[in-house]
């Protein structure tokens, strides 16, 4: 397993960790605690995005 196929890895598991906390949000916790939840689902889309990008350049 190269680093390639690791940040790959990392990028699928935030990604279906960051709909989870998403989803989370919405519809589990539909009160103030349910922006925590979706915030955080959104900083994990973001992280990911940032493995997505460095991908072949590390």
């Amino acid at each position: 397993m190269n680093k390639n196929t690791v940040l790959a890895w990392a990028t699928a598991i935030m990604i279906i960790v960051g709909v989870i906390l998403i989803g989370l949000g919405a519809f589990r916790y539909n009160e103030i605690a349910g922006w925590g939840f979706a915030a955080v689902g959104i900083g994990f889309f973001a992280i990911a995005w940032v493995f997505n990008a460095l991908k072949g350049r590390v």
